[in-house]
């Protein structure tokens, strides 16, 4: 897709999975920015992206338990089915009620010609909410920081290797820290028992630093990750640029609100990084 002279999105969500005034939002995200674990440099982090009401503590303690860097590729599912299979938004900037975050426009340039399969594409990022919900946490945290944002609607192995290695290049190539975000819920609307169960198949994947089985395990329990590819791609990335611990910072699920398990969203805050030596 052509774009237009620096686009700017706009908040599709504002008001619906966070607060829409500027000052209740930057209250609420400082309110869910708690520290339980000490924040090591993270090549990765897995964040999950419902309703702040929902997710937003284990956001934010997945966000404090990392310490990032201000150049960031943001990953996350294609909930709508528009758009290219693996949608960059490559110019201009992306609007909060905080504020604009610009898009790192030579990150992306460089990301799309070292994998032919990123399309630079507005329309799967228009009304896809799980980038959007990430920046204002990373707002009130880096202060100053741009993105690549990247929405992956494909479950084909292969472009998600590419896109991982693709990823893991360019950040090598760029002599400075560059980090990646995956935006993704864990398993959907089976009871929290159930919900465990598969959760914990997934994410042994994940701590082990296994993009196939984590995409192995997925598809053969009907694990419904919606950013199972995003978190692929990144573990793919990840592995190349020397990560060997993955850990998992929180878990809960909707129940813990809603007081009702008989039907829940799952929640999981993962960090990748590499072990000091």
């Amino acid at each position: 897709m052509v774009f237009g002279r620096n686009p700017v999105r706009k908040p599709a969500v504002a008001g619906m999975f966070y607060p829409d005034h500027p000052l209740q939002l930057k209250t609420s995200v400082e309110r869910l920015l708690v520290r339980m674990m000490e924040p090591v440099a993270s090549i990765a982090v897995l964040v999950p992206h419902a309703g702040y009401i929902y997710s937003g503590a284990t956001a934010g303690k997945t966000f404090t338990a990392a310490t990032l860097p201000e150049k960031l590729i943001i990953l996350c599912p294609n909930h709508t089915g528009l758009g290219t299979p693996i949608s960059c938004w490559a110019k201009g900037a992306w609007e909060t009620p905080l504020g604009t975050v610009p898009v790192n426009e030579a990150l992306s340039d460089a990301l799309m010609a070292s994998t032919p399969a990123i399309e630079a594409d507005e329309i799967a990022h228009m009304r896809e909410h799980a980038i959007e919900v990430q920046l204002p946490f990373l707002q009130v945290m880096l202060e100053s920081f741009s993105i690549v944002p990247v929405c992956v609607g494909t479950q084909d192995m292969k472009l998600m290797e590419a896109l991982g290695m693709g990823m893991a290049a360019v950040i090598a190539a760029s002599g400075e820290p560059v980090g990646i975000v995956v935006s993704s819920d864990m398993n959907h609307y089976e009871d929290a028992q159930t919900n465990r169960k598969k959760d914990d198949l997934a994410l042994d994947a994940l701590q082990r630093l296994a993009p196939e089985e984590l995409h192995r395990v997925v598809m053969k329990n009907r694990i419904t990750m919606c950013g199972v590819a995003p978190a692929v791609a990144a573990l793919f990335a990840a592995k190349a640029l020397g990560a060997d611990r993955s850990e998992v910072v929180d878990y809960t699920h909707s129940g813990m609100v809603t007081g009702d398990d008989r039907e829940v969203v799952s929640y999981a805050g993962v960090r990748i990084y590499k072990e000091a030596v």
